[in-house]
């Protein structure tokens, strides 16, 4: 298990390469969760021309017989807390804007189930999410992404399966206020220590 203030990778792997990966800081880490920290400074990693959605996205299934190229960048604005469980088709983040230290969101990111290494966690984004607003409504987002998806083959039946069971069990632990929508982690705040972690070359290596 790791210990709090480890930093690992959080990684998305597509076509057993890297499509992703962010500096995080363990907060929490047990058997039933891993809770890791994302903040501003850290730096990561993407395709080119992929990087917080600045310029024109292109989508993995625009590599599904081509190669890309990674390219740095740094987390800004937001600090985010991942919240994730062996087995499940979703992470749980809660995002807040750094300097006002206002917590805007839950976000429910879709995801294959992660696997733990040496480096840290592996997983890989199915497109689907779910923005939960501090009042507890909220909004699908990406669903067309998430067709895309199904329709060009990158996200398999099997996860298509997973999903459905997942949102049923995030909606009804969101209509019952069960953790992490209990409100408990909305007082958290990094520790004043921290510096924004920075990236390995050994993270690109699978």
């Amino acid at each position: 298990m790791w210990k709090p203030n480890d930093i690992i990778a959080w990684r998305g792997i597509y076509r057993e390469r890297i499509w992703h990966a962010h500096s995080t800081i363990v907060v929490k880490d047990s058997m039933n969760e891993t809770v890791l920290a994302l903040l501003p400074g850290a730096e990561c990693i993407a395709p080119k021309g992929y990087i917080n959605g600045k310029t024109t996205k292109k989508r993995r299934w625009d590599y599904i017989n081509s190669e890309w190229t990674l390219q740095k960048f740094s987390w800004h604005t937001n600090r985010l807390l991942i919240l994730v469980e062996p087995g499940k088709y979703y992470s749980t983040m809660l995002f807040w804007g750094d300097e006002s230290n206002k917590f805007l969101c839950y976000y429910i990111n879709f995801q294959s189930p992660f696997r733990r290494d040496r480096l840290g966690i592996d997983t890989l984004d199915l497109n689907l999410d779910l923005i939960i607003n501090p009042d507890l409504t909220f909004e699908w987002k990406d669903v067309d992404d998430y067709q895309k998806g199904i329709e060009t083959g990158i996200i398999l039946p099997e996860w298509v399966e997973g999903i459905e069971f997942s949102k049923k069990e995030v909606l009804g632990r969101l209509a019952n206020q069960e953790y992490p929508f209990d409100r408990s982690w909305l007082n958290w705040r990094p520790d004043e220590n921290w510096m924004p972690p920075k990236f390995p070359e050994i993270w690109l290596e699978i």
